[in-house]
């Protein structure tokens, strides 16, 4: 059976970006396309006038106004009958001097070729108001105050004409003619989407052609020049007028998820606009556009924070959040820092990515007015007691954010000793320097691939679970909770930012199985639900985010796919423009993961956060154990490293060991030195016991 025709032609070249590693694989940090071209050719002046540069059309614009408004000023004196020569020639200069500097400062030259709106016209109002009562005064002490007035008003009148008139007249000029270039419709509020269409029209590449709103009472209607559709007349658009993309103005939310519902099966790529509002102001430039926003992809709305939740542990307290310089750790300092701390303490054992975070934290706080001591960049390992000891006391650290771990599943089995290393013995002395010093509360933060884990990754994370509620239990005046989420989109090596990478280089895109299914949820959202749920922790809690329902990544990349407008290439569409590949389940990868141990989960006063009652190893059993995992560590024994693990934390591993420096002395005949050491069963007592 023959496959239908390719909707689109074939996605353009990857956009450049920094380049991030996903399990070994190389993706770009996806940016808008770039609608900045030169725009197209026509004819006489209005083709002059499209081909000067953009810094060329704003000398054009400030000479003119150089000439325009000293001759203004003569007009309005004439105008008004006001003789005085020789004070004139003095007022000219003056007046049209400072409306030149003023119609820079107020962004006036941006906007020369752009859409006329109110915005406009109180600009001109804010500068020419000025100059014409500066004028009107001078000439009072020179002439009778009747002339004067007059000369005012008349030069306010003839100015704001001439600026509203030249600044609408060199949009005309420059859009008169229909850019060629590929054809889109803008949907979104008829006028909001208006103004987008008129800023845009002079580019090159894009041509809009029509506009989209579902306002009955506009639709039919022509705004600037463009006529108003419903939304079901867009399959007729497309293939009329050859519409290939869509430009969506609506904002975030539900509605813009509906709305790309319906757009999906339609053969256009579908794409989202910043705040047009910005766009005018030149604040915010055409290359943000984006493909697609990760919280389109999600089928629920975030819930609104609860402020007191936010702030009971950070505001005017001092906070150290460790692995600083990650996805999560960085997003976490963001969030913390709108909550007014004491002290912000970044620790990080990556120089440069503590350097990025320090960088961004200090641009806030040189925007925001607050104290140069705010930020505290350290760089240090959450292994060196001492290190974390003489940061907590020196610093009188109330709350501890602790993201610093190893997350990337296939990494950690490639690296099993560090792994355990990091994300066990580094919470281990995260918890008990925190109890040493007297914080008050501690966050660990945690994953759904810690629930009955099959990854080295998600054992050591269950494993450091359980070194906090054991802590917890035998005493100490530090709160100590763990706050379990699953997939977030943002964060580095995420599949959204893969994805894209891929389909715009021609695909394939690969996923590792059809059924695999993943819990998402927005980093930003994430990270709030983790400061809210640390502030309602009494000690030993397990938090655990309510993600909604599991996505299916094969739905979620097609999704994508069609957004983009292209088609999956498979067996029933042969013809298509991108194919999915499935590459197989990677080391230790589940087909879906679980974010409660048992069904033992109440909720909590935030709709969107649960609290799981789970069983624990009492810690004297719980010390014995770890000890002998740091020895099997010290020893370099991989196997008898992960036989303990599967004794302690119901690990159930699904791989033989991956790590590659184990499997290389195995290869070279050296493995018998690495290993030989008997496991014995859990001494008696070490039972498991239900968590408070």
């Amino acid at each position: 059976m023959a496959g239908s025709p390719s909707r689109h032609p074939a996605p353009a070249a990857p956009v450049s970006g920094t380049l991030r590693v996903h399990c070994g694989i190389a993706v770009s940090a996806c940016r808008g396309t770039d609608l900045e071209v030169p725009p197209a050719q026509g004819r006489g002046g209005r083709r002059r006038a499209r081909e000067m540069s953009r810094n060329a059309r704003r000398a054009t614009m400030i000479l003119a106004d150089l000439v325009a408004l000293p001759s203004l000023l003569w007009l309005s004196m004439w105008v008004a009958g006001a003789e005085a020569e020789g004070v004139a020639v003095g007022l000219a200069a003056v007046a049209g001097f400072v409306a030149l500097l003023a119609f820079g400062w107020l962004g006036l030259y941006r906007t020369i070729v752009r859409v006329m709106d109110i915005g406009l016209v109180m600009a001109a109002v804010r500068t020419l108001l000025p100059c014409a009562v500066f004028v009107g005064a001078v000439l009072a002490f020179t002439i009778d105050a009747e002339a004067a007035v007059r000369t005012g008003v008349a030069f306010l009148a003839l100015g704001l004409v001439w600026v509203t008139g030249s600044r609408f007249a060199a949009g005309s000029l420059a859009g008169a003619a229909r850019p060629r270039g590929e054809r889109v419709v803008v949907y979104g509020e008829a006028y909001e989407a208006a103004r987008l269409a008129a800023l845009i029209r002079g580019h090159g590449s894009i041509a809009p052609v029509a506009l989209v709103d579902d306002n009955p009472d506009l639709v039919g209607h022509s705004i600037d020049g463009f006529e108003v559709h419903r939304s079901s007349d867009l399959p007729r658009l497309i293939d009329t007028l050859g519409v290939s993309r869509v430009l969506l103005t609506i904002s975030p939310g539900r509605e813009r998820r509906r709305v790309m519902e319906r757009l999906a099966p339609l053969p256009v790529r579908v794409q989202t606009i910043p705040d047009v509002s910005k766009l005018i102001a030149g604040q915010v430039g055409l290359t943000e556009v984006s493909d697609v926003d990760v919280v389109d992809l999600l089928d629920r709305d975030p819930v609104p924070p609860m402020q007191d939740l936010l702030e009971t542990c950070i505001r005017d307290k001092n906070v150290l959040v460790t692995g600083a310089g990650g996805s999560i750790g960085a997003a976490l300092c963001r969030q913390t820092l709108t909550q007014k701390p004491r002290r912000l303490i970044l620790l990080d054992l990556s120089e440069a990515a503590l350097y990025n975070i320090d960088k961004e934290m200090r641009a806030v706080v040189a925007r925001e007015g607050l104290p140069d001591d705010l930020v505290v960049p350290l760089i240090g390992s959450v292994l060196n007691r001492a290190r974390l000891r003489d940061v907590l006391k020196s610093y009188r650290v109330h709350t501890v954010y602790h993201a610093a771990a190893y997350k990337h599943v296939p990494l950690v089995e490639y690296n099993m000793i560090e792994g355990v290393q990091n994300n066990v013995f580094g919470t281990l002395y995260t918890a008990e320097e925190c109890l040493r010093s007297g914080v008050e509360n501690m966050v660990l933060v945690s994953t759904d691939k810690a629930v009955n884990p099959n990854s080295i990754m998600g054992a050591t994370k269950r494993l450091a679970e359980l070194v906090l509620q054991g802590l917890q239990q035998r005493g100490g005046g530090t709160k100590l909770s763990i706050v379990r989420f699953g997939n977030v989109l943002g964060a580095s090596g995420s599949i959204v930012p893969l994805f894209l990478e891929q389909i715009r280089g021609g695909g394939p895109v690969t996923i590792t199985h059809p059924e695999v299914t993943r819990y998402f949820m927005t980093i930003d959202e994430a990270v709030s639900l983790v400061i809210q749920a640390g502030s309602m922790a009494h000690g030993g809690d397990v938090f655990a985010l309510d993600m909604g329902k599991p996505v299916r990544v094969k739905d979620l990349a097609e999704k994508i796919v069609a957004l983009m407008g292209l088609t999956v290439r498979d067996d029933d569409n042969p013809g298509g423009d991108v194919e999915v590949s499935y590459i197989g389940l990677r080391p230790a990868e589940k087909l879906y993961e679980e974010l409660a141990i048992g069904r033992n989960v109440t909720g909590t006063r935030h709709p969107m956060i649960l609290r799981a009652r789970e069983e624990f190893i009492p810690w004297p059993q719980l010390n014995a154990i770890l000890e002998r995992i740091g020895q099997a560590g010290a020893d370099f024994d991989c196997e008898r490293t992960r036989r303990l693990l599967e004794l302690v934390v119901d690990y159930e591993p699904i791989e033989d060991v991956e790590d590659l420096v184990w499997q290389e002395a195995r290869r070279r005949g050296q493995a018998a030195s690495l290993s030989g050491s008997n496991v014995t069963e859990l001494p008696r007592g070490a039972e498991l016991r239900q968590g408070d």
